[in-house]
């Protein structure tokens, strides 16, 4: 097993993968105690090469591993990729690209909803996988043979199986599929965490047009200061202070103090005065300036009704065509589909609408009905004959 320590190590292992047609990437982090991921090791799997790269080594350089993420000749395969990429984009101020999610293919291919490492390779290629290292401290020095073999497994049986599930992939003409998932899941905007977008995160407890800028500011200023601090959030403050903060609108420490959520703690510290300044940051901005939020309106007993055909209507589609649901649409698509032709969701875009979302626009506007045909549900177009006006 190799263990990469050395930057010149290193340069000449991506040197030799840079040639491949494929890499397997996997990493390991730790981010219980951080805001940022604090990256431990990164295993790569290609061709001939199967080695550990310990990030944590003494003045290793690893721009020439970022360089390889970024070699558009290379397809960089990871499982569940989201946090790979992220941890990789924080460190490079870059996105891996191309990219292949093992996890997303095999959703596609009917392995499951979101099917877990282990159990798509013991599919793929009949093999089990040990997990027990799976909650190892990855940043203790030195690792046990144990815990490497397990980080090494993670990417060198997946370069076996990549082959396979590409095969099926293109067996079942779905790549362009793919394609669409793979650009999204390398979209900027889903890695860079800018303060003035925290507020989004929150759940907007019946916040009041008059409060939500305080909202905002708070929510702004703790971002800001979880990431300075490589704090988690909630280390900074949790987000029920934040709610009450911006309900209550408290003036001056005296009236901050006498929050419910509020610690003498807090009063004392930086931060409380911190929040009384982003309650006057909040309160100063103008209400016409404010996002608008638009609330999903309720569901009345008719559109639950079209929400539970358009469920069966998925399901049964997801089972004809061998593709696990939860990647066509979720329930919250499915609500806005029953409220909204036109609604801004996946399930109407690309390969779902052909799939799925051009059938529950029919089925909720009475183009086709459900019915069952040989003992399964399915879709039966309805024939509408024109009756003569009545007098």
């Amino acid at each position: 097993m190799k263990i990469i320590t050395k930057t010149n190590e290193l340069e000449q292992v991506c040197s030799e993968l840079s040639k491949t047609d494929f890499v397997c990437v996997d990493t390991e982090f730790m981010r219980e105690s951080t805001f940022w991921p604090e990256l431990c090791l990164i295993q790569m799997a290609g061709g001939d090469v199967e080695v550990i790269i310990d990030p944590l080594a003494a003045n290793l350089d690893l721009e020439s591993f970022f360089k390889l993420m970024r070699d558009q000749q290379v397809t960089k395969v990871f499982h569940a990729a989201r946090q790979d990429i992220e941890i990789i984009q924080y460190l490079s101020n870059s996105l891996p690209a191309p990219v292949f999610d093992t996890q997303i293919a095999a959703m596609v291919c009917g392995f499951g909803e979101q099917v877990g490492y282990a159990d798509l390779i013991q599919k793929l290629l009949n093999t089990p996988i040990d997990k027990t290292s799976r909650y190892s401290d990855w940043r203790r020095r030195p690792l046990h043979e144990h815990q490497l073999t397990y980080a090494l497994a993670d990417v060198t049986y997946l370069a076996r199986a990549y082959p396979k599930l590409v095969e099926q992939i293109n067996k079942a003409g779905r790549s362009s599929w793919l394609t669409e998932e793979m650009t999204a899941l390398v979209n900027p905007d889903l890695y860079i965490q800018h303060p003035d977008n925290a507020w989004k995160r929150l759940k907007l407890r019946n916040i009041k047009k008059n409060r939500l800028g305080i909202l905002i500011e708070l929510a702004k200023w703790r971002e800001a200061t979880a990431q300075s601090r490589n704090l988690p959030r909630n280390r900074v403050v949790k987000d029920d202070v934040l709610y009450e903060v911006a309900n209550q609108a408290p003036a001056n420490e005296s009236e901050l103090g006498n929050l419910r959520s509020i610690t003498k703690g807090i009063v004392r510290s930086s931060y409380g005065a911190e929040l009384l300044k982003g309650v006057q940051r909040g309160l100063a901005i103008d209400l016409d300036l404010l996002p608008v939020i638009k609330r999903p309106p309720r569901l009345n007993s008719q559109t639950q009704a079209i929400v539970e055909l358009l469920k069966v209507l998925l399901k049964t589609t997801a089972a004809k065509h061998n593709v696990a649901s939860k990647i066509i649409a979720n329930a919250k698509d499915i609500e806005k589909i029953a409220l909204d032709d036109e609604a801004d969701v996946a399930a109407l875009k690309g390969w779902r609408r052909d799939l799925f979302g051009a059938d529950a626009l029919a089925l909720k506007n009475g183009k086709i009905s459900l019915g069952l045909r040989d003992g399964a549900i399915c879709a039966i177009e309805i024939n509408k004959t024109a009756h003569p006006e009545e007098g």
